[in-house]
């Protein structure tokens, strides 16, 4: 597998180059430079695999000659050993479940995937990997769980003080060994500033090993697509081939890991990116302009990005097109009252509890639908968190009904351990530093 930098499309770098590198020193994103479309005759027959085989398909058509494919195998295995089911709300509206990993989050696909894929090519003796993540919620507790007691790497997770959940903060900050947590006073965005500016620093990274693990890590993305293509499977056996997946969208890396799926040969009629009150991306596709701001606390905290990084990946994706990327995605935006609305709505519907970012999820299905009434399709939207993670946000009649996995009653037992930090970059390379 070779890969060029969104701002480079001449340069070519091995995978486990890009994987240790995460970000090309012009800034850019690493993409594949040829993306395989897998044989008809798997997508015809894909309701016959498992998601473990469905996986391994997927992984090893990307990833061709970046490792055996016994061991690749191994690492899916051992990474993706929970489920992600589809299920049916009514005849044409299903919710596909990505909570049921370790993290209770989408990101366990992602972390759990390339913490196995780093500790494959890290060699004895090397310098030690140090792991540096930016989260505006979920990312971070999936990442410290994926590498926790890994030798040889040290990850520091740096997430906006007061902007995530309280569950979302213990898993973050409860881990100790290897995993160190930072309380920055400020944005997700100024914790992601503060992550590229490390990367981009030459003199910290002649002293320092540094990777990442947000999704601007190549690593975290291929793994995305899995379940993608495992929903598609499900589906398939109940008789349904026709998908809409509607995808709550910040950083744009769970979303732009269902377009590469797209480009990949999986069936999908449209791809619905839904967004809270942050919403650069459903500006650009009204207006041509694409202009980020500042990001807004909201209760769908994990998508409060007001400069998505993957988006460059998309456009990339469809070559900056931006006439052909809207025949494939469509895009809606709420607030935090829509939200309410929502997770009230689903609940009185469905009897089923969804988390803020799966309610907007859900919205914008809905909306989707009365702009496309007409059409016959299966709408899927993605639950990408358990419910428990934000019990504050829900009106006492459904907190009343959310259970509690054992993970989470044992992290509410355990001390929080971080360190506060401001802004300002040379804090933050003050405290790399002293390592």
């Amino acid at each position: 597998m070779k890969l060029y930098s969104t701002n480079n499309h001449s340069l070519s770098v091995d995978f486990a180059t890009a994987v240790f590198n995460s970000m090309p020193l012009d800034k850019g994103l690493y993409m594949p430079v040829s993306i395989p479309e897998l044989d008809k005759e798997f997508i015809d027959n894909i309701d016959q695999f498992s998601l473990s085989e469905i996986a391994f398909k997927v992984a090893a058509a990307l990833l061709k000659g970046a490792m055996p494919k016994e061991d690749l195998q191994s690492i899916i295995e051992d990474a993706i050993n929970f489920e992600a089911p589809v299920v049916a709300l009514d005849d044409n509206t299903a919710v596909l479940e990505l909570f049921h990993g370790p993290s209770l989050a989408f990101k366990d696909f992602g972390a759990r995937f390339m913490s196995r894929i780093m500790a494959y090519f890290l060699k004895d003796n090397e310098k030690t990997l140090d792991v540096l993540v930016a989260t505006s919620g979920d990312t971070g507790g999936a990442v410290a769980l994926g590498f926790l007691g890994v030798p040889n790497t040290r990850v520091t997770i740096l997430y906006p003080k007061g902007k995530v959940s309280e569950i979302q903060e213990l898993q973050l900050c409860t881990n100790g060994q290897n995993i160190y947590a930072l309380e920055v006073n400020g944005t997700f965005d100024d914790c992601q500033s503060l992550v590229k500016q490390a990367f981009a620093d030459d003199e910290l990274n002649a002293k320092l090993r540094l990777t990442s693990a947000n999704s601007i890590n190549i690593s975290r993305l291929i793994p995305q697509t899995f379940y993608y293509f495992n929903a598609y499977a499900q589906l398939k056996r109940q008789g349904k081939a026709d998908l809409v997946f509607s995808v709550p969208s910040g950083n744009f890396g769970n979303i732009a890991a269902g377009l590469l799926a797209y480009k990949m040969g999986l069936p999908v009629k449209k791809f619905i990116a839904a967004t809270n009150v942050n919403d650069t991306v459903p500006r650009f596709l009204e207006t041509g302009i694409y202009e980020t701001k500042p990001s807004v606390q909201t209760y769908s905290n994990a998508m409060d990005v007001g400069a998505p990084s993957n988006w460059v990946r998309i456009m990339d994706l469809f070559k900056n097109d931006k006439e052909a990327l809207q025949q494939i995605v469509q895009s809606y935006r709420f607030t935090d009252e829509d939200t309410l609305k929502g997770i009230n709505a689903i609940y009185e519907q469905f009897n089923y509890i969804a988390c803020p970012h799966t309610a907007i999820a859900w919205l914008a299905l809905q909306q989707y639908k009365l702009e496309n009434a007409d059409s016959n399709y299966t709408g899927v939207f993605l639950s990408t968190a358990h419910a428990c993670k934000f019990p504050d946000v829900f009106p006492d009649t459904i907190k009343a009904k959310i259970e509690f996995p054992d993970q989470v009653k044992d992290l509410l037992a355990k001390p929080k351990k971080a360190e506060n930090m401001n802004t300002d970059y040379e804090s933050f390379k003050a405290y790399l530093n002293r390592y």
